[in-house]
Parts: C-alpha cells; structure tokens; sequence
C-alpha cells in the first residue's frame, strides 16, 4: 500500500516539473509574480537561506500556503 503512495508521490513530482517547464518556456509567471518581484526571493535562496525565502514569498502572496510557498521556493531553487 505505502510503494503505491510512493510511485503516485513520484508521478505527481514528475507532472509538476513537467508543468514548471512550461510555464517556464512560456514565459508564465507563478500566481502572476514577476521575477522582479522574486528578487529576493532568488538572493535568499543563493544565499542559502530557503527558510527567509519561504517567509519573503508568503510575504508577496499571502493568500498562499506555507506548504504551497515551500514548494514554489523549491522549484526556483532548481532554476537558479
């Protein structure tokens, strides 16, 4: 029961990647922030300072989740 949570887990990690790379291609701007806007976001994340980055995107999308943030800080943390 857990190896088909794992392998569902797996696929849906592989969709939104997919889906990250076309909106990247596409030139489409994550819940309509710009990449002026994520500014720092991007600095605290070279910095290595993902938490403080996490924080600073809830800051420009409250309405957003923490888990929401946390995986919209990591996927610009692949791109950078």
């Amino acid at each position: 029961m857990f190896s088909d949570y794992r392998q569902l887990d797996r696929k849906l990690t592989l969709v939104n990647r997919k889906l990250d790379l076309i909106m990247q291609h596409l030139g489409i701007p994550e819940l309509g922030l710009s990449d002026a806007q994520l500014t720092e976001v991007d600095e605290l994340l070279r910095n290595n300072q993902t938490i403080k980055a996490i924080k600073a995107y809830r800051e420009l999308a409250p309405e957003t989740s923490l888990i929401d943030a946390k995986q919209a800080v990591e996927r610009r943390a692949r791109r950078i």
